[in-house]
């Protein structure tokens, strides 16, 4: 059966009649392509809203794609050569024009895939998108991730990987070359505080004498931003996106190194987690902890230092951490979600007890982490923060946030780009998750966490 999706006109097209009577085409500004074991994502971006259909046909799988109103330019005829061998799903892609007026995209497949097709309106520096998410029919499942440990050795003599260069359009790119610099995002600089009220945890079985934890540990890395979201943007044009990655993978290499831990990230390169699936992920392998790690920013160059943060339910702990929440949870509509696919988990109340003890634990680990980043850095605030993060909302699952420097200062912004403070600050990370659990042994694993 063919399926038909017309995108809505939401802004009026520019018409302009040539002698022929006809209407002048829209151009495609940008093409981009952000393959991953998740899924793969196809992004065209226009100044007009693009027109289009699309169906799914077998034998051999092909998603054939109709814009109308398009013109063929150098752009679409490049977007065969964002495709690589290593895409996991994606065999390649013609583009041509099918008849008057129409340009026809025709995906191969390497197998059968679930697409989401759907609009974006302008925001920032983006003008209209059209996305196409290739998903597999079966998802993938985060608990395989969790069997990719790598041994002690492999941690010492190279497990973690290089940082990322800052991103150049001009430049190749493996995944794609960016046709425009997104937006900085300006962040917050916050006020003093008193430290939040902590209720107590619940006894728990004591460590072992010698600091040990009898039970394997599971984390969940959480490395913010990341595809069309490039979260804040250095003065020299470092992408957050690719400093969270790169310390996340440090941290993974480093947690997995453990005898009595495992790490699992959210995101293993460069493609776009919305937020909700972040928080899904880590649920999904019931893990003991979730790390988010950002980089900061703010309209002063001049601001600096680390930060960590947990959820308030209650309202944030100062205006700056409010504001600075509310950039975070836009990710969402930067990276781009589709709005027409329901969550459940979105519809769920949130466990009232559950989340009660999950905010306890979040503030005693936030607060180890944040005393061990004190000593490789200067701390932008002397206490934990508090403000409704999207991304630290799972009700069962302790969470924080941690800014590791400010992106937005040129000292730090060099320092984040540097392999040796990449390292201290995962290092530092693990020193303070490693003091919490000493202290607060995890219990048995809660059923809630089945409920995903």
């Amino acid at each position: 059966m063919r399926r038909r999706f017309i995108g809505s006109a939401g802004a009026s097209l520019l018409l302009l009649i040539s002698p022929l009577g006809r209407a002048a085409q829209s151009s495609v500004l940008a093409v981009r392509v952000w393959p991953a074991k998740d899924y793969t994502r196809i992004t065209l971006e226009s100044r007009d809203v693009l027109n289009f259909t699309h169906q799914l046909v077998h034998s051999p799988e092909r998603l054939v794609v109709d814009l109308e109103g398009v013109e063929l330019n150098e752009v679409l005829q490049s977007l065969p050569t964002k495709i690589t061998g290593q895409d996991p799903y994606i065999q390649l892609i013609r583009a041509g024009r099918n008849r008057p007026g129409v340009v026809r995209l025709v995906i191969e497949l390497k197998a059968e895939i679930s697409p989401q097709v759907f609009t974006l309106k302008p925001i920032g520096e983006y003008g209209h998108r059209l996305v196409l998410d290739l998903y597999p029919t079966e998802p993938v499942d985060p608990l395989l991730a969790l069997l990719e440990k790598i041994t002690p050795e492999e941690a010492v003599v190279g497990g973690a990987p290089p940082p990322q260069k800052p991103e150049r359009p001009e430049e190749p790119r493996k995944a794609v070359d960016v046709a425009r610099k997104p937006e900085q995002s300006a962040k917050r600089e916050p006020a003093n505080i008193e430290p939040p009220q902590q209720a107590s945890r619940p006894a728990t079985k004591p460590a072992d004498e010698d600091g040990s934890i009898s039970r394997l540990i599971t984390i969940t890395i959480d490395p913010g931003h990341g595809g069309e979201d490039p979260g804040a943007v250095g003065a020299a044009g470092s992408y957050e996106k690719h400093v969270t990655l790169s310390v996340g993978k440090r941290l993974k290499a480093k947690i997995d190194a453990e005898p009595n831990m495992r790490a699992m990230l959210t995101r293993d390169a460069d493609y776009f987690v919305p937020l909700q699936q972040r928080v899904a992920k880590a649920r999904r392998v019931q893990a003991d902890l979730f790390v988010s790690i950002h980089a900061d920013a703010f309209i002063s160059p001049t601001a600096r230092g680390s930060s960590v943060f947990v959820l308030s339910e209650k309202g944030a702990s100062s205006t700056a951490a409010r504001w600075l929440a509310q950039k975070e949870n836009a990710a969402d509509l930067i990276g781009g979600v589709n709005l027409g696919v329901k969550d459940d988990h979105l519809a769920r109340t949130l466990l009232d007890l559950s989340q009660t003890a999950a905010l306890n634990d979040s503030m005693k680990v936030g607060k180890a982490v944040l005393g061990e980043l004190g000593n490789i850095n200067r701390l932008h605030k002397g206490e934990v923060e508090q403000a409704s993060f999207a991304v630290l909302k799972a009700p069962d699952i302790p969470s924080i946030l941690v800014e590791t420097a400010f992106i937005s200062n040129p000292d730090e912004e060099a320092r984040l780009n540097d392999e040796a403070y990449q390292d201290r600050m995962a290092d530092a990370i693990l020193r303070g998750l490693r003091r919490y659990f000493a202290k607060n042994p995890p219990m048995a694993k809660s059923k809630l966490a089945r409920l995903d």
